[in-house]
C-alpha cells in the first residue's frame, strides 16, 4: 500500500427515497431503450422497501470497517467513494481526490467477477471520469478479480453453513446448495475475458466449487448438478434477474426453473447462495427473498438464503 496516497471505493449506487428511484432506473438503463412501463414495474420493487436500495448504506458501513481495518494494520490513507450511477457520482468523487493532491489510488470495485457490466465497464467509468477531472486527475489501480480470495469465499461458506443450520432438521442433510449470479446475455458471458472467453461463467462456477469444498465436510466432496459423493451437499450454479427481450439467449438455468426441478426431484429443500453479490443489491432482496421464497412455498420446498459477506472484503492487489 506504500505506493498509493488514497484508496477508492466504486460501486453501482442505489435510490435513498421514493423520488430517487425513477430517476436512479433512467441512469441505469440510459441508451438501452428499456419501455417506460418496465422502468415502472421494476420501480415497484424499491417502493415496496420505502425506496431505498440497501447497497448504500452497505458501503458506508464497508467504509468504516475498511478504516478500522486500516486503522489495525497501520495503513494511513484516506477512504474515498464513488458510485456509477447514483450520489457519490464516481466523477465527482475523482474530481474532488485531485483537489486534494491524491496522485495514485488503489481502487475497489464491489464486483467480484470478470465481465462487460462487473469489470470492464467500471473500468470505462473510472476513466471518463479521470477525464473529466483533467490533467490533475490521479492514477487509479483496481483491485484484481476477488472471486476466488479467501476473504471472499470464508464469508460465503460460513453464512452457507448458517443458513443450512436455519432450515428443519430433516431439510438439512444432503440439502442441495443454489449458488446463484446475475445473469447476462450469452454473448456478453463468451466475450468475457481474455480468448476464448467465457471468463464469467468460469469464474463463478470456481467461487461456488470453493464454497461448496468449504461447507462439505472432510470426507463427503461435493459434486456439481449431482449427488455428492459420501452425503454431502449438491450444488449447482443458476443465474437470476434477467431483463433481456426473450427472443436474446441469456445465461441459464434461471433459479425459479431449478427450484421447480428440485421440487419435482424430491430435494429435501434448498439453500440459495448469491455468490453473484458482494452486498445485498435489489437483485438480492427482491428476486431472491420475495420472488424464490414466493415459489418454494408454492412448491412447498424449504428454502434458506446466504447471507452476502460482511464487510470488510480483504482482497489483495494481485
Amino acid at each position: 500500500m506504500a505506493d498509493y496516497d488514497a484508496f477508492l471505493l466504486v460501486s453501482f449506487g442505489g435510490p435513498e427515497g421514493p423520488g430517487d428511484v425513477m430517476p436512479f432506473l433512467r441512469n441505469v438503463t440510459r441508451g438501452r431503450g428499456i419501455p417506460a412501463e418496465r422502468l415502472e414495474a421494476v420501480a415497484e420493487h424499491y417502493y415496496a422497501v420505502g425506496g431505498v436500495s440497501p447497497i448504500n448504506q452497505q458501503c458506508r458501513d464497508l467504509i468504516a470497517a475498511i478504516g478500522k481495518d486500516f486503522a489495525t494494520a497501520g495503513v494511513d490513507l484516506p477512504v474515498y467513494w464513488g458510485n456509477r450511477n447514483w450520489d457519490p457520482y464516481l466523477a465527482a468523487t475523482v474530481s474532488t481526490m485531485a483537489a486534494a493532491g491524491v496522485r495514485r489510488a488503489l481502487a475497489l470495485v464491489t464486483s467480484a467477477y470478470g465481465s462487460y457490466s462487473s469489470c470492464r465497464q467500471y473500468l470505462d467509468d473510472i476513466e471518463r471520469a479521470r477525464a473529466e477531472a483533467g490533467p490533475g486527475a490521479p492514477q487509479i489501480d483496481k483491485i484484481r478479480h476477488f472471486f476466488n480470495h479467501p476473504g471472499f469465499i470464508e464469508p460465503f461458506a460460513d453464512a452457507t453453513r448458517e443458513a443450512i443450520g436455519s432450515l428443519p432438521a430433516a431439510a438439512r442433510p444432503g440439502v442441495p446448495l443454489v449458488f446463484t449470479a446475475h445473469s447476462v446475455p450469452d454473448a456478453m458471458a463468451a466475450a468475457s475475458g481474455p480468448p476464448p472467453g467465457g471468463l464469467y461463467p468460469a469464474q463463478l462456477a470456481e467461487a461456488a466449487r470453493l464454497i461448496a469444498e468449504r461447507v462439505n465436510v472432510a470426507g463427503e466432496p461435493a459434486g456439481e448438478a449431482g449427488g455428492a459423493p459420501g452425503g454431502g451437499h449438491p450444488w449447482r450454479l443458476v443465474y437470476q434477474s434477467r431483463s433481456g427481450p426473450p427472443s436474446q439467449p441469456w445465461l441459464g438455468p434461471d433459479v425459479g426453473d431449478y427450484l421447480e426441478e428440485l421440487a419435482r426431484d424430491g430435494a429435501p429443500g434448498a439453500v440459495l447462495v448469491p455468490v453473484g453479490f458482494i452486498t445485498d443489491h435489489m437483485e438480492v432482496v427482491h428476486d431472491l427473498d420475495v420472488e424464490a421464497a414466493q415459489a418454494a412455498r408454492r412448491l412447498r420446498l424449504p428454502l434458506a438464503r446466504a447471507a452476502t459477506p460482511p464487510a470488510p472484503i480483504r482482497a489483495s492487489s494481485r
